[in-house]
């Protein structure tokens, strides 16, 4: 008897694999613009908090709460979506939200009040939930393992403009008009991506795999979600480095302009050029994949983040280096983001591909929900560069912590099949 290594049967393709690359920058393309919406009706009026706050005649405190509105209705939108998607496929929920999200511009654009625009804030996240869970199960309906990593690189690409041109927009609409015109522009710019998603997006899951959507079948796919460790680890591992960003979102405009007296226009520069950091890591991600795991990538991510961090920390308590060096600072972490955040969902979804509705709705949802968390906590703890690190370096230093205490990213299985060992006879 002789002991023979036989080479495991490669895997057949997935249905994006088979795409050719024209049909892979359109989906990229289509998805891109419609995941756009959310970091859109997230950033776009950031550089208007200062003057809602006046208009409104209310606290900086409780405008931010409005940001919380949007982060919390997408968290919830994303777990109701996510199983209904399972169920009735991709487009009819990508429709329904996209729809819900223009109502609700709309109103905001007549809101009397502050607890009236963070009500309608709600509804926006709700309506922007659909196109983030859409979007992601969209993928992993196509490709999976390092090649969803890899989509999900490109993808971001086209994402990050919005983060990048959202503040700048604001601020150029600002010179037209006031806060309420920032809303009209979302609304418009719903009623395209409506018709992007009508004419643009096929059905990516077929019928015969369609999950089913009573109550009781969500809860157990939920349940056995929640009972691996690793995917748990590894949606909280996002969820916090998703905290450090919003942290950020959510102070940056009051520390830059009120700390630092940057103009509306001033910001929204200074915040896009912190977003480019962001992309650069993401395309850099897809060559990496070519020479390293995907949970090796994560870990250096987010040491290099967590390192930045306490940078940050020590520039923010101090002043040295004033605003250059607070910048720079706040860039690496967003650098660091942007190598974590394809890498985390890729290999968490990896694990669930026959739930991939209902796996990323929870994913987005504890990314959205601890942002949430993190928006006004900022707020609590006051509007100035401190507050604001202080929540930036917790999001980075729990979430290394939680990669390395709780997923233990060496026991993690190899996305590509490993060689089989055989007896031969």
């Amino acid at each position: 008897m002789t002991i023979t290594r036989e080479t495991a049967a490669p895997p057949a393709p997935t249905p994006g694999e088979l795409m050719s690359p024209g049909q892979r920058l359109r989906l990229v393309l289509v998805l891109g613009s419609l995941i756009a919406i959310g970091p859109l009706t997230i950033d776009m009026y950031l550089p208007a908090l200062p003057a809602i706050v006046d208009d409104l005649q209310t606290s900086s405190a409780a405008v931010q709460l409005t940001l919380t509105g949007t982060l919390a209705g997408l968290a919830i939108g994303q777990l109701l979506i996510g199983p209904l998607s399972d169920a009735v496929g991709r487009r009819k929920p990508l429709l329904a939200g996209t729809a819900l999200h223009v109502l609700a511009s709309v109103l905001c654009v007549i809101a009397p009040s502050v607890e009236v625009l963070g009500a309608l804030r709600v509804l926006q996240g709700l309506g922007t939930a659909a196109t983030a869970v859409v979007a992601m199960a969209v993928v992993r309906d196509l490709f999976s393992g390092a090649a969803f990593a890899t989509l999900f690189s490109r993808l971001m690409l086209v994402m990050g403009v919005a983060p990048i041109l959202a503040p700048t927009l604001g601020s150029e609409v600002l010179r037209w008009t006031n806060w309420r015109g920032i809303f009209v522009a979302l609304a418009l710019f719903g009623l395209a991506l409506l018709c992007v998603a009508a004419f643009g997006l096929r059905e990516t899951l077929p019928v015969a795999a369609r999950r089913s959507g009573r109550m009781i079948d969500t809860v157990r796919t939920y349940g056995s979600l929640l009972r691996d460790r690793v995917f748990v680890g590894l949606v909280l591992v996002a969820g916090l480095a998703m905290a450090a960003l919003f942290a950020y979102v959510s102070g940056s405009s009051f520390v830059l302009q009120d700390q630092y007296g940057l103009d509306e226009q001033e910001f929204g520069l200074a915040f896009g050029a912190g977003a480019v950091g962001l992309i650069l890591a993401t395309q850099i991600n897809v060559r990496l994949l070519r020479r390293y795991a995907p949970q090796r990538i994560l870990v250096a991510a987010l040491l290099a983040g967590t390192v930045a961090a306490f940078g940050l920390l020590l520039f923010a308590a101090t002043g040295l280096g004033g605003l250059p060096a607070l910048l720079a600072a706040l860039w690496v972490v967003l650098a660091a983001a942007g190598l974590a955040m394809p890498n985390a969902p890729a290999l968490a979804l990896s694990r669930h591909g026959e739930a991939a509705g209902t796996a990323s709705a929870l994913l987005g949802a504890v990314q959205f929900g601890v942002g949430a968390v993190a928006a006004p906590l900022v707020g609590m703890l006051g509007t100035g560069a401190v507050a604001m690190a202080l929540v930036v370096a917790g999001g980075m230093v729990c979430a290394l912590g939680v990669l390395l205490a709780v997923v233990r990213p060496a026991r993690l299985d190899v996305l590509d099949p490993a060689p089989a060992v055989g007896v031969a006879h």
